[in-house]
Parts: structure tokens; C-alpha cells; sequence
């Protein structure tokens, strides 16, 4: 894919459906219960309606999308995990074994990996989708990650895996990685497109000691102070601090906004991702939905940057997707509600004594 292709690609991904959001939130005001009742779960399926162009949506097929790469800061030893791990947990991924998956597989829902850049060699007889794009990425402390080409083609990657998921009949899919070293280059991104410190918005990740986030957060400042990237060009941005996970989730969501499939962020780095493909085409916000709240602090910038909110509080930090088979459930009961649920008429109430009500701002969902 060329930067003119991209382009091309980006502005045929339309805004939501104005007319379906309007027609979501009339129905839910006529739905048997007092007006917004149901808080988030109405607003999900306004959006849901403004995505799809449909009054009435399904959550019930939904696969985790994961796109596993390596990083070369890794090497200033910014993760408390070795490289290796990259690997191994990609391959524990098909296999129900690891945080995400086994509760993918316990809810019923499927896991998808794709091996944009393993710094390894991955079994060929392992479920891994192979699409490596390169073998890991440079060390963005004293060279730019990758080539704007290598951004370009994990960006590939992430639509050609969000289109394959359409075509296979998904109502909607999650956003997930596997890659050590992952928070710190997301942080450097989200650094590099808003503004922020890195000191306000570095986490510890995995998990480090005093010492390792100092490193860490030394490490996002000089690569930011020596490549300077182009806060208005997420291209520029990922070629010179990101990755290829990064890259590929982008792609992803890019390619759901485009095939109106619901794509359900997960914590730092499916936001940070998301927040890429945001600012490439503002038309993707519609299809972003986020699962849960992460405790990375960069999470909370990227979130209000998107402009959307969490629907869940778990105090979790694991990544993987691991906020989206939960989520799942949530796109599957907002949509019950809006497909199920007997309106006034039908439940033969008469709902007069709800009409000053109403009239009270914020008791009712808005088509927004």
C-alpha cells in the first residue's frame, strides 16, 4: 500500500448514519422503561445504529484480533520480560492459554493472531496467520523503529484482517497485541500526537522496578527529542517511534470503519492505536468502542483525546485484548435491548406519568 492508496482507502470511510442514530434514540425513548435507564447501554446502541446504517444489530460472532510484533527497545531494557515472549505467548494464544484468550474461549468467542513482525521463526504448524512484515523493529532510542513503507504494510495487514472478518460474518471484533516492549512505543506515539510529557503519561507496564521506569521514561524522551516526529502525520509518527503491532492495529481499525464492523479497543495500546487511526480519518471514531478503563496513565489522555469512555472498571493492565471478550457481552445485551425489548405500546402502559420527566435534561439517551 502507497501513502496515495491509503489516501483513497481513508476517504471512502463514511461518518455515522444520522438518520439510524435518530431512529435508535426515538425508539429507545418508546422502550418500556423510564428515559436512559439503561445509561451506557442505550448510547452503545445509538452508535451501533450510526455504524451500521441498521436499526437493529447483533453481537453474537466475535473474534479478538491480535497482531503480534517485536521491538527493538527492548534492548535498552525498558520491559521487564524478555523478547522471547513475544513468541511463545502468540503461540499460547491459539492455544486458550493465556489472560485473553482463555476467556475468549470461555465466552465463546474466537482469537485471531497474525504475525506482523516476530523477531523469530513461528512453527508452521501453529494457528498463527502468517504476515510478517519484518523481523522486529529497530531500536527507536538510537534509530527511527521502521521505514514509512514498513508502517504502510503492517497498515495492510490490520485492514486486510479487519476485511477478512467482515467477509466471514463478524458482528464485531476486538483489538488485541503481543508484543514486549509495546508500552513503551505506544507511550512514545501518544507522547508524539498530543503534546504530552512523557514523565505524565509513562506507565510501568508489565511491571518494572524504580530503576527500569526511569530507564523507560528516559528512553521515550531522547528517541522523541531525536527524531521529532510530525505530530500531524501518524505515518511519520509510527515509522520513527512506533511498531508494527501498533501499525497493524491501526490498519484494523481502519478497515472495520470502513467495512462498518464494531471494533472494541482494550487498554494503552489498542487506544494509542486507535487514536492513530482517529487522526488519519475522524470518520473511525464511529466504530471505536472502548472495553475497559485502563491503569496505564497514558490511557486516560488517549481516551478523552478520542473523545469516548470506558464501559468497565476492572483495575486491569494485562493488554492482550483482554477488555474485549467482556465487552462482547456488553455490544451483545445492548443490542437485546434495542432488539427485543417491548416499547410502551406494546407492553400496554400507557406512559403519560413519564412526560415531565422527560423534559429533564440528561434522563434521556441523544443521538450522539
Amino acid at each position: 500500500m502507497t501513502r496515495k492508496e491509503l489516501s483513497e482507502y481513508l476517504s471512502a470511510i463514511t461518518a455515522p448514519d444520522r438518520t439510524a442514530m435518530d431512529a435508535a434514540a426515538k425508539r429507545q425513548a418508546q422502550l418500556a422503561k423510564p428515559p436512559g435507564s439503561l445509561g451506557k447501554l442505550e448510547e452503545l446502541s445509538v452508535r451501533l445504529a450510526g455504524l451500521t446504517g441498521q436499526l437493529y444489530n447483533h453481537a453474537e460472532r466475535c473474534d479478538v484480533l491480535v497482531f503480534a510484533a517485536d521491538n527493538g527497545v527492548v534492548a535498552e531494557g525498558v520491559s521487564s520480560a524478555p523478547q522471547s515472549v513475544t513468541l511463545s505467548q502468540a503461540l499460547n494464544m491459539t492455544r486458550h492459554a493465556t489472560g485473553m484468550s482463555c476467556m475468549a474461549h470461555a465466552l465463546g468467542y474466537g482469537v485471531r493472531v497474525y504475525d506482523v513482525g516476530i523477531n523469530g521463526e513461528v512453527p508452521d504448524a501453529s494457528d498463527v496467520v502468517p504476515c510478517k512484515v519484518r523481523y522486529g523493529t529497530e531500536n527507536l532510542a538510537v534509530r527511527p523503529a521502521m521505514t514509512e513503507h514498513d508502517v504502510l504494510q503492517a497498515i495492510s495487514v490490520g485492514i486486510a484482517a479487519a476485511e477478512r472478518a467482515k467477509q466471514d460474518g463478524l458482528d464485531a471484533v476486538g483489538i488485541g497485541e503481543m508484543g514486549i516492549g509495546n508500552t513503551t512505543t505506544s507511550t512514545a506515539v501518544l507522547c508524539a500526537l498530543t503534546g504530552a510529557e512523557p514523565v505524565q503519561v509513562t506507565g510501568r507496564g508489565g511491571g518494572l522496578t524504580d530503576k527500569g521506569y526511569a530507564k523507560k521514561l528516559r528512553v521515550i524522551e531522547r528517541a522523541l527529542a531525536l527524531h521529532r516526529p510530525n505530530a500531524a502525520d501518524p505515518i511519520d509518527v509510527l515509522a520513527k517511534v512506533g511498531g508494527l503491532d501498533l501499525a497493524a492495529m491501526t490498519g484494523a481499525y481502519l478497515g472495520c470503519a470502513h467495512a462498518h464492523l464494531p471494533a472494541v479497543a482494550d487498554g494503552l495500546i489498542s487506544v494509542v492505536a486507535a487514536l492513530c487511526a482517529v487522526r488519519l480519518c475522524e470518520n473511525v471514531r464511529g466504530a471505536v468502542f472502548l472495553s475497559h478503563a485502563s491503569c496505564e496513565p497514558g490511557y486516560r489522555l488517549a481516551a478523552k483525546d478520542l473523545r469516548l469512555s470506558p464501559c468497565l472498571l476492572l483495575d486491569m493492565r494485562l493488554g492482550e485484548g483482554s477488555g474485549c471478550p467482556l465487552m462482547f457481552g456488553i455490544l451483545r445485551a445492548a443490542c437485546a435491548v434495542m432488539n427485543r425489548m417491548a416499547t410502551f405500546s406494546e407492553a400496554s402502559i400507557n406512559d403519560g406519568y413519564l412526560d415531565e420527566i422527560r423534559r429533564i435534561e440528561g434522563y434521556s439517551v441523544k443521538s450522539v
